[in-house]
């Protein structure tokens, strides 16, 4: 874990900056059916508290993003984990589901800096197949912050309280902070300091090979982040799981996404990325079919019936992981000389829909085994078309 992504760069400080966001996202997951209780609100409103993190996400990841360009990327990282440390002491100290959202979206906004800066950091130090494999082994290691999340929030409640999980946010951005303070140098050149924005942004809306890879890394994101909204309302209310054990249970669902991404790396060489790309988007349909039909079929609180549903999120998450990489790395390979505004303005447009894909999971969730699986199918069927789509394109231009 102390190699670097170059001299000066340490990449487990990297990783870190990339993953506090995410397991942010999901710590307290599994205390979502006591909050609802203890704040009279509807397993609606308190899944919005997770879908209002991406709108403050994307928001953010356009601001730091053109703020790196313009100041340097430290002090924008500095300044974000800031913002979001004062985000998790809000929500800490939320009575409301109402004050709980606004202090998400200040908690986002502010954590959207380590994900933002942190991939132009990544995109400006390295080129070609050493940037693919340096964002393959991230994503690797990423797969497991979402699962870290669960886990830790679930112990950490099942002991002390769900207000106890905010807390510990607070306490984790003072650390990484600190850390970030010693350890994180300066990356940006000079040249990007001056940036047309109405030109970035002109460049961007007329390239369609960002629009698709912008729709790719949006649904992928989507799935991922629905799915941990609606896991703990199947495992703990339906399959009757404990916070803690669901929270283990989130470990072995991540390590289909360390294994997608493992996968893809060791593909590369192989295989060109646009292919990992679609066998990804194939992989995850082919889990997404399975679930919808076992929930079809009629899913029952047995034993066999819970190693199959996880099965089949198993299956849709490593065709997740095999995609997702390959898609940021390969995103933004034409914009080099201006990647802090472009990729502010590509992010914002992303987690965008991701938020609104996690949004659309909170506005139909039921109560239904159904409505997850047929929502996961149509997206990943959509995925598909693109990639195929893309790949024709590609195809009919070299020849």
């Amino acid at each position: 874990m102390q190699r670097k992504i170059s001299k000066h760069i340490s990449l487990l400080l990297l990783i870190i900056l990339v993953g506090f966001p995410q397991i942010s996202e999901t710590i307290y997951t599994p205390s979502l059916p006591d909050i609802a209780r203890h704040m009279a609100a509807s397993s609606n409103a308190i899944q919005l508290t997770l879908s209002i993190y991406f709108l403050g996400f994307a928001l953010g990841v356009f601001c730091w993003g053109r703020l790196s360009d313009l100041m340097g990327r430290r002090p924008s990282m500095l300044w974000g984990i800031f913002v979001y440390a004062i985000g998790s002491l809000g929500c800490y100290w939320s009575s409301s589901v109402e004050w709980l959202m606004v202090c998400r979206f200040i908690q986002a906004f502010g954590a959207s800096a380590g994900s933002a800066v942190t991939q132009t950091i990544l995109r400006e130090s390295l080129d070609g197949a050493k940037r693919h494999a340096a964002f393959a082994q991230i994503s690797a290691a990423l797969a497991f912050t979402p699962a870290v999340g669960p886990l830790l929030g679930g112990w950490v409640d099942q002991a002390l309280g769900f207000r106890a999980v905010f807390f510990t946010l607070v306490l984790m951005g003072v650390v990484i902070w600190l850390y970030a303070w010693v350890r994180l140098p300066e990356t940006r050149l000079e040249a990007t300091q001056n940036v047309s924005m109405l030109s970035v942004a002109a460049r961007l809306m007329k390239d369609r090979r960002v629009w698709r890879f912008g729709l790719l890394i949006g649904a992928a994101n989507g799935i991922l982040f629905s799915y941990y909204a609606e896991a703990p309302f199947i495992y703990i209310d339906f399959f009757g799981m404990s916070a803690g054990t669901f929270g283990c249970l989130g470990i072995f669902v991540a390590l289909s996404s360390i294994v997608g991404a493992m996968l893809s790396r060791r593909l590369l060489p192989a295989i060109q990325a646009e292919r990992i790309i679609t066998l990804g988007c194939g992989v995850s349909t082919t889990g997404a079919l399975s679930l919808a039909c076992l929930a079809l079929y009629g899913i029952e609180a047995t034993l066999i019936d819970l190693v199959l549903t996880v099965s089949c999120v198993f299956v849709i998450l490593l065709g997740i992981g095999m995609a997702l990489p390959n898609c940021l790395s390969m995103a933004l390979v034409d914009y080099h000389d201006v990647l802090g505004t472009s990729g502010a303005m590509f992010g914002l447009g992303y987690y965008l829909l991701v938020s609104i894909i996690t949004s659309g999971m909170s506005l139909i969730h039921n109560g239904s085994l159904l409505t997850m699986p047929l929502y996961f199918l149509v997206l990943v069927l959509s995925m598909l078309l693109v990639s195929l789509m893309r790949r024709s394109k590609e195809q009919q231009a070299a020849t």
